[in-house]
């Protein structure tokens, strides 16, 4: 499985975001997609996770309310719509899809200024 994101970049406190993520090649195998986030000198996080099957979603505590995360299976794709972005937000987010094995995306840059 391949995963491509798009849709970081820098947004103001307060505004919003939308990230992608396109999924291709044994797309039938996923049964999990979701996002997580680095920090500079940070561990690696869990944003937000979606099913393939019923689309259960999961949110780490920090974004409830403010970020929703959507899917597209006619495209292979999923979203993560950002709102209310806080400067603590900022990080490089990475896309990940579970099925036979785990496979990351390249990672797309969101930076909050105060």
């Amino acid at each position: 499985v391949q995963l491509v994101e798009s849709g970081g970049g820098l947004v103001q406190a307060g505004g919003s975001l939308r990230l992608s993520c396109a999924a291709s090649g044994s797309t039938f195998s996923i049964r999990v997609m979701g996002w997580y986030r680095q920090a500079p000198g940070k561990q690696r996080e869990l944003v937000a996770t979606i099913t393939s099957g019923g689309g259960s979603t999961n949110y780490a505590d920090s974004v409830k309310g403010r970020f929703t995360i959507s899917r597209d299976n006619a495209k292979n794709t999923i979203y993560l719509q950002m709102n209310s972005l806080e400067p603590e937000d900022t990080a490089v987010y990475y896309c990940y899809a579970q099925g036979i094995g785990v496979n990351w995306g390249q990672g797309t840059q969101v930076t909050v200024s105060s």
